[in-house]
């Protein structure tokens, strides 16, 4: 089955739990909700808070740099996880990232409030559907409840600030350094295929073998990016997942950047490659957010919610449905990977489509 990167519309209600309103009771007063207007006097002061995960960290972004757009002198405090946290290093008007790291007894949020608590803040957005918002002083808040299924995570962060109509896409704010880095390790000369042979847990990953396949048709000379190299990617502590690919290439057209890059690093590169391939991962909504033609391959998880997004994105699954693959006895943390009934010729002629679209709409 093939797909473009978006989804459904989605309409989301305000949603308030019981646990919730009981931190309301406990913020009354200066952290409580206020009624002032965002944007007083000065610049305004917005507290960002969102995932510990990079492919959601960067399906945040689109609503960020919207927020951004409205208030260009704004400074931006950001809240995330270790993982996601190079992702921001760059943004415009950025004071600092807060780095959560998950501790006992819910010790994290603690540390946060004592982080953000002294601060008067324009505008809270809270990603995690925490109480965070409602114990700091703020003039507005804005709090994301778990969008129904079959709404992609876009959409659904969209209506949030009520855009769900017309989602900002995700977006990477890069700078020179990160560009200069990218031009060393890919330089111009020559097309290249960036590939994502890995995922956050096995079920998720297509076969190595099927991945060295698909790179030599779509390089051959007859293919849609004849001569092209192979870039690989993949976060550090990946390499033993990408080994299989790295070891399937021909050494003198395969760049192996896997374990090598920061986020913002891998994704000045991604944004050079003429198509990136790769299972559902952050990585794949990384390349997506640069603008690159990208293929995001799916089985044991949702398209519907977790497309790569954008007009030069799309999306393929498995013959197997989610359901058939996820039934009884499954358990991402050990099932080996359920993408092989996803065939070569399946993915080969999508990013052939792909790519004869992306052109097209640049002619």
């Amino acid at each position: 089955m093939l797909g473009k990167g978006r989804g459904p519309p989605y309409n989301t209600a305000d949603a308030t739990t019981l646990s919730e309103r009981a931190f309301r009771l406990l913020a009354a007063g200066p952290g409580g909700p206020a009624a002032a207007a965002l944007g007083g006097e000065g610049a305004v002061r917005l507290l960002f808070v969102t995932s510990t995960r990079v492919g959601d960290a960067v399906l945040s972004t689109g609503i960020l740099g919207h927020l951004l757009a409205e208030h260009p002198d704004a400074r931006v405090s950001v809240a995330c996880g270790p993982a996601a946290a190079a992702l921001f290093a760059a943004l415009p008007g950025l004071e600092r990232v807060i780095v959560v790291e998950k501790r006992p007894l819910a010790g994290h949020w603690l540390r946060l409030w004592l982080a953000c608590a002294p601060r008067l803040w324009d505008l809270v957005v809270d990603l995690r559907a925490s109480a965070l918002a409602y114990l700091v002083p703020a003039r507005s808040r804005r709090v994301f409840r778990r969008a129904p299924p079959g709404v992609h995570r876009v959409r659904a962060l969209a209506a949030l600030l009520g855009l769900d109509a017309d989602p900002p896409a995700p977006r990477v704010w890069l700078n020179g350094a990160h560009r200069a880095q990218a031009a060393r390790l890919i330089p111009g000369d020559g097309p290249v295929i960036a590939l994502g042979p890995t995922a956050n847990w096995p079920a998720k990953v297509w076969p190595a073998e099927r991945f060295a396949d698909l790179f030599r048709r779509l390089s051959a000379a007859g293919g849609p990016v004849p001569g092209a190299r192979a870039a690989v990617f993949g976060a550090p502590g990946e390499e033993w997942m990408a080994a299989p690919l790295v070891q399937a290439l021909d050494p003198a057209r395969r760049i192996d950047l896997v374990g090598r890059l920061d986020l913002l690093a891998a994704a000045a590169c991604l944004a050079r490659a003429a198509l990136f391939v790769g299972n559902d991962s952050g990585l794949m909504h990384l390349a997506a957010a640069t603008g690159a033609p990208t293929l995001g391959l799916f089985g044991p998880s949702r398209p519907e919610e977790y497309a790569p997004w954008g007009p030069r994105a799309a999306w393929v699954r498995t013959e197997a449905s989610f359901e058939d693959l996820t039934g009884p006895g499954f358990d991402h943390r050990r099932t080996d990977s359920l993408m092989r009934s996803l065939g070569i010729e399946t993915v080969e002629a999508a990013a052939r489509a792909l790519l004869a679209g992306t052109r097209g709409a640049a002619a």
